[in-house]
């Protein structure tokens, strides 16, 4: 009974992981694109081991909105792509309902700075100088206000790719 318990339990654990693994999926191959300016990031702590920091300029200028608006410590902001898929801020989201292209982006105060997450872009090993030109965080979003980390871009605003003699072959 233990074993069949066990079993059970496995096999519930793996569809949900499973059916997220596969719902980021189609979220990747369906979603809008938007992109989110990149701000710089402290030199000395862009690149650690395979992972570059990220800071998004939207947030750069916003510890004033948290002190006018009297933000949470959490929740989102309204953004709206340009007329080049760059999100613009709007405004903090305050349950109205959002506009054609609006879309929402979850936040965090901390330390009086608005935080958003991912804060960080993993890499295969050796691809530094690859990713380290880019100015731009490429989100695919949802009807829902779901939204994925996709990949970077460059100044031209294309997905970054890495070089093919670095994918390794299956």
């Amino acid at each position: 009974m233990r074993n069949i318990t066990f079993i059970a339990a496995s096999l519930v654990i793996l569809c949900a992981f499973n059916w997220a693994i596969f719902d980021k999926e189609i979220l990747r191959r369906t979603g809008d694109t938007v992109l989110l300016e990149l701000a710089p990031v402290d030199p000395r702590s862009l690149m650690q081991g395979d992972y570059m920091r990220l800071n998004y300029k939207i947030t750069a200028d916003m510890g004033w909105v948290a002190h006018t608006t009297g933000a949470l410590e959490r929740g989102y902001l309204v953004i709206v792509p340009d007329q080049d898929g760059v999100g613009k801020f709007v405004r903090i989201d305050n349950g109205k309902p959002l506009g054609e292209n609006e879309r929402l982006l979850r936040y965090h105060i901390d330390g009086g700075r608005f935080r958003l997450v991912p804060d960080s872009f993993m890499f295969q090993e050796g691809l530094r100088n690859t990713y380290q030109p880019a100015k731009y965080g490429v989100f695919k979003f949802d009807k829902s206000g779901n939204r994925v980390l996709v990949g970077l871009a460059g100044t031209d605003r294309k997905l970054i790719e890495p070089p093919p003699e670095s994918i390794p072959s299956p």
